[in-house]
């Protein structure tokens, strides 16, 4: 485990910053980390709909997926913990392993705002249907890539149920994944701590170069390099894509690797470095959520897509 009196982050997400010339802006970004939550953060919470939660499969797989509820259902009822009345549904493929103690890692977005906080720590379940989470990493992102939209009920939304699993991508799921605006993604530090991030960029960023391999730029951040440090000693990764339109969703699992090279990063505007995942999971689920949101009013900071 990490020594957070010297430095919240660990080899990994060290070795990624020196490589990125970027140490001494991390060290900077690092303040920022804490383990409580502000009352500021508290109050974003309780107003937010939707929670991104990563978390390890039984069989050690990584996986992404959403939880939603209205205003409230996001509680911290002290500054450790975080309360969730939501659990992933059956068909779920963090059902299983959320019903126990888990390590995860979470994200709460407010596109509206264009505002982000994660929240990664230790999950158990509530007794009622929920979750509690008692908070190890706490931490507010800026707004770079976030697609502005707003949530729409949709009150015919029938329970959510998978409509396709496999080991690969279908041609309609890549399709999917090549005019995605927005994803998610899950990774695992060497200390079995789970991260959740956000990708966003303008349709077309994200790249299905075949059936079991994906592809996306990485542009300029907040230099902690919190996800790609993971990746540095862990490749496993978890994907979701939102279907803004339905409330769908798309789950991806598999492993990732970051390709540093110029000639990768090459002809891919903004990119300052590119990953590969390499899919080995995939589970799509009908009605994901009762929420639907409004057409996206794209970043000013996205890049423009690669033709």
């Amino acid at each position: 485990m990490t020594d957070s009196s010297s430095t919240p982050y660990h080899p990994g997400e060290r070795a990624v910053q020196a490589r990125a010339g970027r140490t001494e802006r991390a060290d900077h970004s690092g303040r920022a980390i804490g383990r409580t939550i502000p009352a500021v953060a508290a109050r974003f919470l309780a107003e937010r709909r939707v929670l991104v939660v990563g978390a390890a499969d039984a069989a050690g797989r990584l996986w992404a997926t959403q939880l939603t509820g209205g205003p409230g259902f996001l509680r911290a009822p002290d500054e450790r913990t975080l309360a969730v009345a939501a659990r992933p549904a059956a068909e779920d493929p963090l059902a299983a392993v959320l019903a126990g103690p888990a390590e995860v890692g979470t994200i709460a977005l407010d596109p509206a705002g264009r505002r982000r906080m994660r929240l990664n720590g230790r999950s158990a379940p509530d007794g009622r249907g929920g979750l509690v989470i008692t908070a190890d990493q706490v931490y507010a992102n800026c707004p770079k890539y976030i697609q502005r939209r707003s949530p729409l009920e949709q009150p015919s939304a029938g329970v959510p149920h998978v409509v396709a699993a496999g080991a690969v991508l279908t041609t309609a799921q890549r399709l999917a994944a090549a005019t995605a605006d927005t994803f998610f993604i899950a990774t695992a530090g060497p200390d079995g701590r789970v991260d959740a991030s956000h990708r966003g960029g303008n349709p077309g960023f994200l790249r299905a170069v075949g059936p079991d391999r994906l592809r996306w730029p990485e542009y300029a951040g907040n230099s902690m390099f919190m996800t790609l440090g993971n990746l540095e000693l862990d490749p496993r990764a978890g994907l979701l894509l939102p279907d803004f339109e339905t409330g769908g969703a798309l789950l991806i699992t598999g492993e990732a690797r970051t390709d540093w090279s110029d000639a990768a990063a090459a002809g891919l505007p903004g990119a300052e470095r590119v990953v590969d995942l390499t899919v080995t999971g995939v589970v799509e689920l009908a009605d994901a959520t009762p929420l639907t949101w409004t057409g996206p009013e794209y970043s000013p900071a996205n890049p423009p897509a690669a033709a």
